[in-house]
């Protein structure tokens, strides 16, 4: 199986500017290129932060801007999004029994779980006894390898300004996954704006950069420092699946820089 990991595309209303570029047209430009070069690929799973601030516009914008793409799309949320507008734009996502956008998805060999870390009004991730609960189920209810999609990581990765918006109280979290860490081959997830790979108690991870705006790397651990930004170039990954083993890609789509033969 092959599919397409995309986050953070922080589209506004009226499909304006932000920080200095346009989220609509570098969505537009995303997609355009995964039309060009992946068309094949099974499915899109987007890790929350689909717009800014969680204006109902905004949503519109972004189903337009994804109607081309020729594979279904797997959204979450994230801590820039609204749950209820997220939900009258994207009615065919599914929800837990407790309306959290959480929900499952056979992804090759693979059971795809997409769990919903939005906590309305701040921008630290939350998991509740509720969606830990619906989580362990999942898990206890297989036996095969699965792949995890979330907004917020659930541990530092050395930006203090980040970590600090990073998942808080991880105890529900951790107590769902306990003893299914084996099983959990991949998490994927977004809000850091970075290229970042790594493994965290056996469990490798990744994330990338945002389509629009991406946070510089500072690593330190001063959590009232500012979000340093910059604008190193857009990406979305190519994930390759297959039972024995995950490759992922990293897709610079706007770099234009000649490609040429290597005699």
């Amino acid at each position: 199986m092959k599919f397409i990991h995309l986050t953070d595309t922080h589209i506004v209303a009226g499909a304006g500017d932000l920080y200095g570029t346009n989220p609509k047209t570098r969505l537009q430009q995303a997609v355009a290129h995964i039309c060009a070069h992946h068309a094949d690929a099974d499915a899109l799973v987007l890790t929350g932060d689909l717009t800014h601030l969680g204006q109902e516009d905004a949503y519109r914008q972004v189903c337009e801007c994804l109607a081309p793409l020729p594979m279904p799309v797997y959204p979450i949320l994230g801590n820039h999004d609204c749950r209820s507008v997220f939900i009258a734009h994207f009615k065919q996502v599914p929800r837990d029994g407790h309306g959290f956008i959480q929900y499952t998805q056979d992804f090759g060999d693979y059971l795809a779980i997409f769990l919903d870390t939005n906590k309305p009004g701040a921008h630290w991730g939350e998991f509740c006894e509720l969606r830990a609960q619906w989580l362990r189920a999942q898990l206890a209810a297989t036996d095969r390898p699965v792949l995890l999609f979330m907004h917020h990581p659930f541990f530092p990765v050395g930006i203090g300004s980040m970590d600090t918006i990073a998942l808080r109280d991880t105890a529900p979290f951790l107590s769902a996954i306990a003893g299914y860490q084996n099983q959990i081959k991949h998490i994927f997830f977004g809000h850091i704006h970075r290229p970042i790979f790594g493994s965290i108690n056996g469990m490798p991870f990744s994330t990338l950069r945002g389509t629009n705006h991406q946070v510089a790397l500072t690593l330190d651990d001063d959590a009232t420092a500012d979000i340093i930004a910059s604008h190193e170039p857009p990406q979305y990954a190519v994930v390759l699946l297959d039972e024995p083993q995950i490759v992922i890609h990293l897709e610079d789509f706007s770099d234009h820089n000649l490609r040429f033969a290597l005699t």
